[in-house]
């Protein structure tokens, strides 16, 4: 069986995007941090118990808008903030890329919840932090909220939380997401 040379250059153009990302869309500090306030109070409002965690968390990292494309090749991009004590601490850039089975695309807002000190101290002592997730898919707003109460039923050093998802995205596949700090 012959392969198409597009879907070789459509890898190729992929990788040129993840690697330029940071460059092509970096946001002021002063943007980043009124997106952030926006989307905590997004997070106050659309979770149960909202405020009750990220007064326990030891630090949130707050991704307000994740933007994810793909057709069986994605990408991801985005910009937010580490919060400790209630200030910005540092900034991050979220860069994914995934591929399997996936069509559209969707924005969102992903909060990672330190609830451990050693959890946060990790992390932030990490030079980047790659995650790698599967069988993923598309949650409404109240799917989330139901998503989100299971996962706080445990004691976990690291919650996350997906909210606020637009766009149609259909996707089962092996998505890789790394998190490296940024210097406004």
């Amino acid at each position: 069986m012959k392969q198409c040379p597009c879907a070789a250059g459509a890898v190729i153009l992929a990788l040129v995007l993840f690697v330029t990302a940071d460059v092509a869309y970096a946001k002021a500090a002063k943007e980043v941090d009124a997106s952030v306030s926006v989307a905590l109070d997004s997070f106050k409002q659309g979770i149960s118990n909202g405020s009750e965690l990220l007064q326990k968390a030891k630090g949130v990292l707050v991704f307000p808008d994740l933007v994810k494309a793909g057709i069986g090749l994605g990408g991801e991009y985005g910009e937010g903030a580490l919060m400790v004590n209630g200030k910005t601490a540092d900034y991050y850039s979220s860069v994914g890329g995934s591929f399997g089975l996936q069509l559209g695309g969707q924005s969102r807002r992903i909060f990672l919840l330190f609830m451990e000190d050693s959890a946060l101290k990790s992390f932030r002592e990490a030079s980047g932090w790659t995650g790698a997730l599967n069988a993923s898919g598309v949650f409404l707003k109240h799917g989330a909220e139901a998503m989100a109460t299971t996962i706080t039923s445990g004691n976990k050093p690291v919650m996350v939380f997906v909210l606020d998802q637009k766009g149609l995205m259909y996707d089962l596949n092996f998505e890789v997401v790394k998190y490296d700090r940024l210097k406004k």
